[in-house]
């Protein structure tokens, strides 16, 4: 029993993660398919993007002169019913008129132009949206992918530890074994299993984000990712916080609140000037009178405080956007080196559990369970050496799973695809 309890062992040690991982996913879906699946169907960014269209439509709305107006006026004379007078008297008349209000010029083409830029704004909002949700959608994939490999571990190490507590129970009951380490072969395999339970308990939090995300019925089949392997950053420190400055779905979307700020402040200091309106109205009156035309042209003039006060208003709001997009830029940077700094680090982690950690760790565990082989060991020794296998190994998925998150945010960081 102790020979095939060490070849299950032998086994669990030898199969890496990627391998018991394409054992257990037979299709995977790839990230790229659910990001563009995301993009196309995400009712938040279907949402936004009729928002953006609705605002195209403003400047039309704010570029086109006022509605005119038609009037008809009856005037009567000595008596307020319909036409007195109309054939006795030169006073009572039917009148007809029409009136347009005129702003002064550029004034509506500035007010179109801070709609313009208010639509370009929600446009950036938008491709910052995108950015976003394909964040959280890598996110939740990587995580997933996580879970699944480690599941796999988890259950390959159940029934490695299954095995051992079946060889320790036939030694005890052969009077060869110890009642101690029969329980403690069996309280480790209960942890794995409660672990196990876990781990499905996240991955369906997961699976539900993930179609949240997609815009898929949440009863739709699973999603199966694919390996986790480490992404290899192409680009240095500097060349990543040359991109924010450029590419920054988040900075674009402060630029493009300056642009809208400053067309505000123009239309603003355009509003002291007069705005005009001009009407015609002709007067028919009774056959023997003359008829009369009228044409009349008013000024608006605005009063200078209310003027003064929307272009301190609109001033003011131009250098609050500034310093937000300051604010922006640096937290970006600030992010895009934090990034960095924990993506080089990753790395270094992978390579000394890949090459240091884990074979150490396996090699002590061999050692250890040939010395319970021979009697010569203790069941302790063994569970110890086997827990620090199995923490080595999810510790080094785990660094994986943190390392493909980060240069997810660098993806969204920086504007651009790195893997």
């Amino acid at each position: 029993m102790k020979i095939v309890c060490l070849s299950a062992i032998a086994f669990w040690l030898t199969a890496g993660p990627s391998a018991r991982a394409q054992e257990a996913s037979k299709t995977p879906t790839p990230l790229k398919e659910l990001i563009a699946e995301a993009q196309n169907h995400n009712a938040q960014l279907q949402a936004a993007e009729h928002g953006w269209r609705a605002a195209t439509h403003v400047p039309q709305q704010l570029t086109t002169l006022p509605d005119p107006q038609f009037s008809i006026q009856e005037f009567s004379v000595g008596s307020p019913k319909p036409f007195a007078g109309f054939t006795n008297s030169d006073f009572a008349y039917i009148g007809f008129g029409a009136s347009q209000e005129i702003p002064y010029p550029g004034k509506l083409r500035l007010k179109g132009e801070v709609a313009k830029r208010e639509a370009d704004t929600q446009r950036a909002e938008i491709d910052a949206l995108r950015a976003s949700i394909a964040e959280q959608v890598k996110t939740a994939y990587f995580r997933l992918a996580y879970l699944q490999q480690t599941l796999t571990l988890l259950e390959s190490s159940a029934a490695t530890l299954k095995q051992l507590t079946n060889t320790e129970l036939s030694s005890y009951r052969a009077g060869r074994g110890s009642q101690a380490d029969v329980l403690k072969a069996q309280l480790e395999r209960t942890k794995l299993v409660r672990e196990i339970t876990m781990h499905h308990k996240e991955m369906g939090r997961f699976q539900a984000d993930l179609k949240l995300l997609l815009h898929r019925p949440q009863d739709s089949p699973d999603i199966v990712t694919e390996n986790l392997t480490a992404t290899t950053l192409p680009y240095d420190s500097r060349t990543l916080l040359a991109l924010v400055r450029k590419s920054n779905p988040f900075v674009r979307v402060e630029s493009r609140a300056i642009a809208k700020q400053s067309a505000q402040l123009q239309s603003a200091e355009r509003g002291s000037k007069p705005d005009f309106e001009i009407g015609y109205m002709y007067q028919n009156t009774g056959p023997k009178y003359r008829d009369y035309y009228m044409l009349t042209l008013d000024i608006h003039l605005p009063r200078r405080q209310r003027v003064r006060a929307e272009v301190e208003e609109a001033a003011e709001m131009l250098n609050r956007t500034k310093d937000e997009l300051d604010a922006q830029l640096q937290q970006q940077l600030a992010d895009v080196q934090k990034q960095y700094i924990a993506s080089n680090a990753a790395v270094e982690l992978l390579k000394e559990y890949r090459d240091g950690l884990i074979p150490q760790a396996e090699a002590a565990f061999r050692a250890g369970l040939a010395a319970y082989q021979s009697n010569a060991g203790e069941m302790d020794s063994v569970l110890l050496s086997w827990n620090d296998v199995l923490n080595l190994k999810r510790d080094y998925e785990q660094e994986l799973l943190d390392h493909e998150i980060a240069i997810a945010h660098l993806e969204t960081l920086t504007g651009v695809t790195l893997r």
